[in-house]
């Protein structure tokens, strides 16, 4: 009887042990703990970059990277496991942590905007301060020649007003500028947060009504084109599908150069699926090539990256183009939901064209 309560108390105790434990490394790791204790306990199948950030932690304790084996190993069992549990309820959990990400960075462009429009507001009022008093100065150096030796002494004032003066422009231009660029990322995050809760919405939409194709050839010219880019041939497989069923055609190519030259051909395209990491043209200089093309300036581009997504990657993302990102491996509902909505986006403009 006291063996069997022992073995109980060391049970507890050690569930607690376990309990504080996870509670430490997701608050390092700034995530939920309940979400980490259901990627542990096998009840969920965490993220890719939850995957990778294990196993930094894991290099740094043991003090060696785990082997390429080792990660190529992992990396098909993830995708495995993403396979056979993906649900809508996964792909709105991707979805809404993206949504995240956007309004916090909406919310820190705006407390930004404000800093800077302030002090280019304080820079404003000083030049106008110092004009005036530039004025002054050179309206008595005017009317009153008789004192012009007595004023001379006081040119280098006059001098050093004019150097604050054009440093405080230099300011102001400098300043503008920074504004111009974060409320250019402001208007970038609050399009898209309204891009994600559109699929968000179609996740709900496909989980009640799931989509079915409509009337329609699959290579009838009315149809909208999906562009699909990697260099693994396993992968526009696996996207192709993934993305069978909509209301679309797929054009699958292996190659930045062959999609620019599938965009030569056809004008038709709703969206842009594009791998980061290629030979030759990675999808940043094929973005790059293509918003060069007048043509093209408007085409949305979704980035597939098996890269973990951080504040540098997504910048550069942006920067390049794209309207979208999705991490490797791919939830299939979550691809569907953003191919889904910027399909919707094509047929509204094309309405609004006619």
């Amino acid at each position: 009887m006291d063996l069997g309560a022992s073995q109980t108390r060391e049970h507890r105790t050690a569930l607690l042990v376990n309990k504080a434990t996870l509670r430490r490394y997701s608050s390092r790791r700034h995530r939920n703990a309940a979400t980490f204790s259901r990627y542990f306990s096998g009840r969920a199948v965490p993220p890719w970059d939850v995957v990778m950030d294990l196993l930094a932690d894991l290099a740094e304790h043991r003090g060696k990277p785990a082997t390429q084996e080792a990660m190529d190993l992992l990396r098909r069992l993830h995708q495995a496991a993403i396979a056979t549990t993906s649900s809508p309820k996964h792909a709105v959990e991707i979805l809404e942590r993206q949504l995240a990400d956007a309004d916090r960075t909406a919310r820190s462009t705006t407390a930004h905007s404000d800093v800077i429009g302030e002090a280019l507001l304080d820079r404003q009022h000083r030049i106008a301060d110092l004009e005036v008093r530039l004025t002054h100065l050179e309206s008595e150096w005017s009317a009153e020649r008789a004192r012009a030796d007595a004023l001379e002494a006081n040119a280098p004032d006059i001098a050093n007003l004019l150097r604050e003066r054009d440093a405080l422009s230099s300011e102001v231009t400098r300043l503008t500028n920074e504004l111009e660029a974060v409320q250019v990322r402001h208007s970038q995050a609050e399009e898209r947060c309204k891009l994600l809760e559109r699929q968000i919405d179609t996740i709900e939409e496909q989980r009640q009504e799931p989509l079915e194709t409509t009337a329609g050839e699959p290579n009838s010219p009315c149809l909208p084109k999906v562009l699909v880019v990697d260099d693994q041939p396993e992968n526009l497989l696996a996207m192709t599908a993934v993305l069978d069923g909509l209301d679309q055609e797929i054009v699958a190519v292996s190659s930045g150069r062959e999609a620019l030259k599938a965009l030569l051909d056809h004008d038709d395209f709703a969206v842009l699926l594009l791998d980061v990491q290629m030979p030759e043209m990675d999808g940043y200089e094929t973005a790059a090539q293509i918003k060069r093309r007048a043509r093209h300036r408007d085409l949305p581009i979704i980035f597939l990256t098996a890269m973990s997504i951080d504040s540098e990657h997504s910048a550069r993302a942006y920067s390049a183009g794209a309207v979208d990102y999705i991490a490797k491996p791919f939830d299939p509902w979550a691809l569907r939901a953003k191919v889904a909505v910027f399909t919707e986006i094509f047929h509204e403009r094309r309405q609004r064209e006619r």
